[in-house]
């Protein structure tokens, strides 16, 4: 399976799964899925757009006007070369991305993965302990940082060393911005192999560790034509809009990777929030919406005070999508929500269905180019309408790096996604719960134990345990039960105090929104903690 790879630092190959421990990959069934063994994603997503007439086609809409295909990939050339040029960048290299959904962030994935290197982007909220780890993990050493997020990457640097080559970008001034102004804005894309690493990414695990996942140059391309071809089904003339950032590889296909495979445009949101998604549908005429299904609830607060007429299609995913704001979002717009569900280990959306074909309630059916089935605990197929694990595989699947738990989610080939399913007669699957620790609030994965380890760094934790409850507006909250060392004269006090404490040690999202004093935990006769106990106390 493997051709020759075209990097010079091998760290990624060498720490892939062993091959025995990988899923079955499958390209049958959708002729897209024939990639010649040398294939760079960036050629085909940006050069070839603009090689074959689409050089002055809006890219990107912005406030301060259009970003053409052309402007876009001069830009991005210009970033290429600096990193080989002026940061010594090898092929294989990793290079941590820090930043906003901006065009700017854009070129700068675009010019690592031109000139070989391979893309760690990472949330922008992400604290100087969770980049460390990241950093450290992926053997970083090269960084592309946007100025507004540059303080907990300067902290980084002095607790990783090895971080050596970081330049900045956000204005004419910064260190990227001035580089590039020599530069030229033509440069000659790395030819990898189709199996070549071109991304890592990180994401939480119910141990608490984020697990980084390896994916190729080809599954780029898989994600941008299975479920953007067979499901969602665009045209250039589609304006794309969403909140999900590049971090997330929901939204690096959704508002970067699959407009572009299109020839579409994209209407970024650097700072996501309601009002700010409605304005983009509103001024930039967006056609299609990429977002949680928290979102969407929040969206329909202020519905009316905006022309949204323009928006034809909408998509939602990183959390199940309850049946009433389905169906209140379509008495409300007309528009029949696109419901998903995807994994960072699978890089992108692999059920789903569209238009006729949605059946309130269920996810979808199995996008062309996958297959899923669902099991019991020894892998053996269940009836239609029985709950079990959901097991998938197809033209993507989980390659872990260097991590012992690439066994827990492949086994006999097949993709576990720690989500409890059932499908019916006629092939629908229909969600039923999480599997694992994992808390899903807002459509952001968040580790129980993560949110844990920040507490029990405070002086007053004594124990504590961490779980997600059921919440009306962002579907599960992060909810922290808390012995404390000494007693809680304030309650509300010590509450904020504890939340406050969280927000500095890792990403905000991650805080504790319920907190609960209780003088102890339930524990096994081993001393483990029983979290289902906790969900019961709620």
């Amino acid at each position: 399976m493997f051709g020759p790879s075209s990097h010079v630092d091998t760290f990624a190959r060498d720490n892939l799964p062993p091959v025995d421990q990988w899923p079955e990959l499958s390209f049958d069934g959708v002729p897209e899925l024939a990639y010649p063994e040398r294939i760079n994603c960036a050629s085909e997503l940006l050069d070839k757009m603009v090689s074959s007439g689409s050089a002055s086609d809006p890219l990107f809409h912005t406030v301060d006007g259009i970003i053409t295909y052309g402007e876009f990939l001069s830009r991005s050339n210009r970033i290429a070369q600096v990193l080989k040029d002026d940061m010594g960048l090898v092929p294989g290299n990793r290079v941590l991305l820090r930043g906003a959904n901006t065009p700017e962030l854009a070129a700068a994935w675009f010019g690592v993965v031109k000139s070989g290197g391979i893309c760690v982007t990472t949330m922008p909220l992400l604290r100087e302990r969770e980049l460390s780890f990241i950093l450290r993990k992926a053997e970083v050493r090269h960084c592309l940082c946007d100025e507004a997020w540059s303080d907990e990457i300067k902290l980084a640097q002095k607790s990783v060393p090895n971080l050596s080559n970081v330049m900045y970008f956000g204005n004419p001034d910064a260190s990227l911005e001035k580089a590039m102004s020599s530069k030229s804005d033509a440069f000659e894309n790395l030819l990898t192999s189709a199996d070549d690493v071109v991304l890592i990414a990180f994401t939480s695990g119910t141990t608490g560790d984020p697990k980084a996942t390896m994916h190729f140059h080809r599954d780029v391309m898989a994600i941008c034509d299975c479920f953007p071809n067979y499901v969602l089904k665009p045209s250039a003339a589609d304006v794309f809009t969403g909140t999900p950032p590049f971090a997330f590889t929901f939204g690096l296909g959704a508002v970067l990777l699959f407009p572009m495979r299109f020839g579409a445009s994209i209407a970024l949101i650097d700072k996501p929030s309601p009002d700010n998604l409605l304005s983009a549908i509103q001024d930039r005429k967006a056609t299609i919406c990429f977002t949680s299904p928290t979102a969407y609830r929040a969206l329909m607060d202020n519905l009316d005070q905006f022309d949204i007429s323009s928006l034809k299609k909408c998509v939602s995913a990183g959390e199940t999508l309850p049946l009433p704001t389905y169906e209140a979002w379509l008495a409300k717009t007309g528009i029949k929500i696109i419901d998903g569900i995807g994994a960072t280990e699978m890089l992108h959306i692999f059920i789903s269905a569209s238009g006729n074909e949605i059946r309130p309630g269920a996810t979808g059916k199995v996008v062309p180019g996958y297959d899923a089935r669902v099991v019991d605990e020894s892998g053996v197929e269940v009836e239609p309408g029985t709950v079990g694990l959901l097991a998938v595989r197809g033209p993507t699947g989980c390659r872990y790096l260097s991590d012992d738990r690439q066994r827990k989610y492949v086994r006999n080939g097949w993709n576990y996604t720690g989500d409890a399913y059932k499908m019916d007669d006629d092939g629908y699957f229909w969600f039923h719960s999480r599997a694992d620790d994992m808390i899903i609030s807002s459509g952001y994965n968040i580790s129980g134990v993560e949110v844990e380890r920040a507490l029990l760094e405070h002086p007053n934790v004594k124990e504590c345990g961490v779980v997600g409850v059921p919440d009306v507006k962002r579907g599960n909250i992060v909810k922290a039960f808390i012995v404390p060392r000494e007693k809680i004269d304030m309650p509300e006090a010590a509450v904020k105090e504890l939340q406050d404490f969280v927000k500095a040690e890792i990403a905000p999202y991650k805080y504790p929104r319920a907190v609960q004093f209780v003088s102890e935990l339930p524990k096994t006769e081993t001393g483990k903690l029983q979290r289902f106990k906790l969900r019961e106390i709620g």
